[in-house]
């Protein structure tokens, strides 16, 4: 996203950023509360391969990143004073009275975004410009002193309001760069920057994801800020114990592209912190650091990179991308609007690859989504709909077991698995239709509170009395979606060639695009 273009542009101004080591120092309480016992395992020194291999699949995500995971569709919101600038990139020395959305109506965001399918948004607070969404009271630089509602509006608290209503996750990005604060780059601006996040912690109700980049250029004294980040997860996990903290954060990372699409290989486990044992003196003020590193690599959590790691960490991948080529509105992109095709190919190489979609779907100056974005959607929506309108497994018998029984790999639940014994690494599972059919799309789902362990399948098909390939794949976790060549079959098998302990497959669906 244009935070990330910044590092591609200008990285040697900048002291943190995606791809880079992120090193928080936190007490034994504070990491406590950022990792569970189960989503964390340190490695031992003495542990063999198959010690480590064994810890790595039993490693799960805590509640608050399954949640997070079960969304599949975010929407981000970019707005604020650059949709009046018709810029990607405040300075902070923007006029507020330029902003004046008359027509604002976060009843319609939520709306829109509901109706094609996605359970949570994220809506900018602040951006880099430093102009508040909200009244805050420790800048001047917010809606407060904007014409909009005289001064006296609060598009945090509409936005916050409306998903409430409409039974979504409502999450908010804060910059931790600001180019309008006199303190950026001091000592003082870390409590600025407390104080406002504090507001948006305990005014708005529930936050459901903490959104930062690592944005941090040069203040008016021509310093980097010094972000404190632990002060920052500790506010978070004490105001706000349920809320996820991305991608600058503990719970999700950055997938390494704004381009929509994820890893054809995605694991959630990958190499976490460093454990400066030395450092760490018995009964003491325990400190840790943690340090996901090389987040960019096409390569996080294969069995070569767990087997060199300390520890390891379930840390999912947040893929993002913006419905237009900028993130915030400019008129002249209308035309330019991803179709519900391209979408759809996005959303098959994002959350068919284990990860989150976070659309960006920026209002106009109105204060309105776009008709052009609003058409897009829908299209994407129906399109979405038709294709999985029908799971053409259901019914099928597992070759030597009942319907009854095989029906738990397409009960649309993710919380149940097809049995398997705990020393079996490898599985086939024979599934007989009741007559042949045509399909060219696979789904397939792992039980995440088992963890994510599925290193190699293949998916076959039987031609008379041979057996062929119909498509192939490395990992699955949450959600796996694989498109290929149009096949008609009566019978079709799932055979996983390699997996960390037993698998625990939830789901297996065919589909007919």
């Amino acid at each position: 996203m244009e935070k990330r273009h910044y590092f591609n542009k200008i990285n040697r101004t900048l002291s943190i950023g995606f791809g880079l080591v992120i090193c928080v120092c936190l007490s034994n309480s504070s990491y406590a509360q950022i990792f569970t016992n189960k989503n964390y395992v340190k490695i031992n020194p003495g542990d063999t391969e198959r010690d480590i291999v064994k810890k790595a699949a039993n490693v799960v995500p805590a509640a608050r990143q399954l949640r997070w995971q079960q969304l599949e569709l975010t929407a981000f919101i970019h707005f604020g004073i650059n949709t009046f600038t018709n810029k990607e990139w405040g300075d902070g020395s923007e006029d507020p009275k330029i902003f004046n959305p008359k027509d604002l109506d976060a009843r319609q965001w939520v709306k829109v975004c509901k109706e094609a399918g996605f359970k949570q948004i994220i809506l900018t607070a602040k951006h880099h410009d430093g102009f508040c969404l909200w009244p805050s009271k420790y800048t001047e630089h917010s809606v407060k002193n904007s014409p909009w509602k005289e001064g006296k509006g609060d598009i945090v608290k509409e936005t916050a309001e409306a998903c409430k209503e409409f039974g979504i996750g409502f999450g908010i990005y804060l910059s931790p760069w600001d180019r309008n604060s006199k303190y950026f780059g001091s000592m003082e601006y870390n409590n600025y920057f407390i104080n406002q996040l504090t507001e948006l912690l305990t005014n708005y109700g529930q936050i459901d994801e903490v959104w930062f980049d690592g944005a941090n250029g040069e203040g008016p004294s021509g310093k980097k800020q010094v972000y404190e980040y632990n002060r920052w997860y500790e506010l978070i996990r004490k105001l706000q114990p349920k809320a996820t903290i991305a991608v600058s954060g503990p719970d999700v990372r950055w997938v390494g592209t704004e381009s929509g699409y994820g890893r054809e290989t995605e694991w959630s486990v990958v190499p976490g912190d460093e454990l400066k044992n030395e450092k760490i003196a018995e009964n003491s003020q325990q400190k840790v650091e943690f340090a996901p590193r090389d987040m960019m690599a096409n390569d996080l959590g294969s069995r070569a990179k767990i087997a060199k790691a300390q520890s390891l960490v379930w840390y999912p991948a947040e893929i993002d991308v913006s419905i237009r080529p900028g993130w915030f509105y400019h008129t002249s992109e209308d035309k330019d609007v991803k179709s519900p095709e391209k979408l759809m190919d996005i959303y098959y190489s994002s959350v068919g690859r284990n990860g989150v979609l976070l659309l960006n779907i920026p209002p106009d100056t109105r204060g309105l989504i776009s008709d052009s974005d609003i058409k897009s959607l829908h299209g994407f929506k129906k399109q979405k709909d038709k294709v999985f309108a029908e799971n053409l497994l259901v019914g099928a018998v597992v070759k030597g077991s009942s319907a009854k029984k095989a029906g738990v790999l397409f009960d649309g639940k993710d919380n149940t698995a097809w049995a398997t014994k705990p020393a079996d690494s490898t599985l086939v599972i024979d599934l007989k239709l009741s007559k042949p059919k045509q399909f060219d799309l696979l789904l397939l789902q792992e039980n995440l509170r088992v963890g994510q362990r599925v290193e190699q399948f293949v998916l076959e098909y039987k031609d008379g009395s041979e057996w062929k390939e119909a498509v192939k794949g490395t990992t699955i976790g949450y959600k796996r979606l694989l498109r290929f060549a149009p096949v008609t079959a009566s019978e079709v098998r799932l055979r996983v060639i390699s997996s960390r302990l037993n698998p625990a497959i939830a789901e297996i669906g065919l589909y007919k695009q």
